[in-house]
């Protein structure tokens, strides 16, 4: 099972694809807002504040930081942009 749900009747050439990025980004931004990481120095490392599977998904991570949604900082914490 790869997690594609496929629509049956008028759409049945079609296939839904779970919007991962978005449900990424949403944990992301309610965990690091939990844990006030609003700062340079109130960053937390993604396993600090609880993030699920904090090594995985690092496309996302990247675009999120390119998107100026999150910052890194040197030492490998993030905090939110805001």
């Amino acid at each position: 099972m790869c997690g594609i749900i496929v629509i049956e009747g008028e759409f049945s050439n079609m296939a839904f694809f779970p919007p991962i990025p978005l449900i990424r980004k949403n944990h992301i931004i309610k965990k690091l807002t939990e844990s006030n990481a609003f700062s340079e120095k109130t960053a937390k490392t993604f396993t600090e504040a609880g993030i699920i599977n904090p090594n995985g998904f690092n496309k996302i991570n990247e675009r999120l930081i390119k998107q100026k949604v999150l910052v890194k900082t040197k030492d490998g914490k993030y905090y939110l942009n805001k």
